[in-house]
């Protein structure tokens, strides 16, 4: 009897239902130049790490990739799992996490937070060209699809609103959601890290990190605060930390504002693409600098997925 030999790249776990998009302008973006899919595509990766490439690069562009909506989606994984192999997958040169500051029509401007996705293998000199062509190309408005005229219908009871999917909890949306724990006198409501959340974002473009503005807020509170979310929103503007990058030349009237920044796969801090190598913050890719030597011993996976990144740079410096 003939024996069917496995793919090298998993099949992605047959769903009942498509796979859920994130908003207009996020998501998942396929990168230019890529090679045909074929059965050995990701075959060195460990066994995790191809399982959910293979499911990754089966995804549509505008896919969400937020590490909670991918682990319903592969239950072999938990989100602790599915955000090491993120990782891994961003070392190996598969992926990039990029944010967006972009204008629209109108004036409104808006952050959007994009996946970077390359079946081919990519070092960090060719994600770093790929962030600067997307920061000089000029950005059109996101289209907004306008639905057609219904017919005059008898008024009906209206559905409840579905929730957008969002690309994955931020960083500054993380950091306000923790002040509860740390003094509940500023425990936030969802909704309420939601509405401080673009506030607490521009602290992160000044380049802090989450324990600065924690501390930064919760620092010398009264003995009692009426309204959390009114009493940090002033101190989310009152005192925001002073830009310490030169301030760009404004563009000319009518021109659409798009500044681009990589961000860490892990923990989402931004920065310029020469100080991201392998699209990680130092913090993150040194977790265990100056620990004992038994407490940062490497996993097998993360092992052989070092490995692999060596033997592939290699062979991209090869004549």
């Amino acid at each position: 009897m003939a024996i069917q030999q496995p793919s090298s790249a998993l099949r992605a776990p047959a769903s009942s239902r498509p796979y859920p998009m994130a908003n207009p302008g996020y998501g998942k973006r396929s990168v230019p130049d890529q090679q045909p899919r074929c059965g050995d595509d990701f075959m060195l990766l460990p066994l995790r790490e191809r399982h959910i490439a293979g499911f990754i690069d089966q995804l549509p562009d505008g896919a969400a990739m937020d590490v909670k909506g991918l682990a319903k989606q592969l239950p072999l994984y938990g989100q602790q799992a599915v955000g090491s192999a993120l990782k891994a997958l961003s070392v190996a040169g598969y992926l990039r996490r990029v944010r967006c500051l972009v204008t629209g029509e109108g004036g409104q401007v808006r952050w959007v937070f994009r996946t970077f996705w390359s079946r081919t293998a990519r070092d960090n000199e060719w994600w770093g060209a790929l962030v600067g062509a997307e920061r000089e190309q000029p950005k059109v408005a996101e289209p907004v699809a306008v639905r057609p005229e219904a017919p005059a219908v008898p008024q009906q009871r209206t559905p409840e609103p579905v929730p957008p999917v969002l690309e994955r909890d931020s960083s500054a949306y993380a950091a306000l959601a923790r002040l509860g724990r740390v003094d509940a006198r500023l425990a936030l409501s969802a909704a309420d890290c939601a509405i401080l959340e673009p506030l607490a974002a521009e602290w992160f473009m000044r380049g802090v990190d989450a324990d600065y503005l924690v501390q930064a807020l919760v620092a010398g509170l009264p003995a009692g605060v009426d309204s959390p979310v009114g009493f940090v929103r002033r101190r989310l503007r009152d005192k925001i930390p002073p830009l310490v990058s030169a301030v760009p030349l404004p563009p000319a009237p009518g021109t659409p504002v798009r500044r681009v920044m990589m961000e860490c796969t892990k923990c989402g801090v931004p920065g310029r693409a020469e100080a991201l190598p392998d699209g990680l913050c130092r913090a993150c890719r040194e977790p265990g600098q100056g620990a004992p030597e038994a407490a940062t011993a490497e996993l097998p996976a993360e092992r052989d997925v070092r490995a692999y990144v060596s033997r592939l740079r290699d062979l991209l410096k090869a004549p």
